[in-house]
């Protein structure tokens, strides 16, 4: 079976938003193994003992997403985008869930560089993480945006100027900036919550 292009998977997912539920029927199984990958990705960053399975991510995803049928979908990326966006939350709430220490909450503290996105490096606490990054939000939402997309969503560099509509160099330059601040956040927030 040959792979689906990035347009046929726009262009279910623009059918999708005019009502066309079998649409969303088509598009899961095209998508399906992208979003494996991104599952598996942020569950292989967890601390060891995580319950949460790789298919019981995207089923929740998938879930969030037949409620959001009224999205305007633009394209491949911005829909791994928003899925990417979808499993942070779900992994946020299921560390809150889970009783996890605001800050620390025993769990290595690691910084975002590149080498660290690998399936062998772990993520930092998700929870510090978020909070870090709703500040950062709070003073510049798209280079928040950048670190969502590069770190959780795993998209490229030139993917992510692609959703936000920037050029490559400013994505580069927003990632460098983001990366340092969101580790001088949780390291002041670390000292701060021991």
């Amino acid at each position: 079976m040959p792979q689906p292009s990035s347009e046929d998977i726009t262009q279910l997912l623009l059918e999708w938003r005019q009502g066309k539920q079998e649409a969303l029927d088509e598009l899961m199984p095209v998508v399906y193994e992208e979003l494996r990958r991104q599952a598996h990705r942020h569950l292989q960053r967890e601390q060891q003992g995580h319950s949460l399975q790789t298919t019981s991510l995207i089923n929740e995803v998938y879930l969030r997403l037949v409620d959001c049928s009224k999205v305007s979908w633009q394209s491949r990326v911005h829909f791994f985008a928003i899925t990417a966006r979808m499993m942070r939350r779900i992994l946020v709430d299921y560390a809150r869930s889970r009783g996890y220490r605001k800050r620390g909450g025993g769990l290595e503290m690691i910084t975002l560089d590149q080498d660290r996105m690998s399936p062998i490096g772990r993520d930092p606490d998700l929870v510090a993480l978020d909070d870090a990054l709703g500040a950062l939000a709070t003073e510049d939402e798209r280079k928040s945006r950048v670190v969502e997309l590069r770190f959780f969503g795993g998209l490229s560099v030139e993917e992510t100027a692609e959703v936000l509509g920037v050029c490559r160099d400013t994505v580069v330059r927003d990632w460098k900036f983001a990366k340092a601040w969101l580790a001088q956040e949780m390291k002041k927030s670390a000292v701060d919550n021991p």
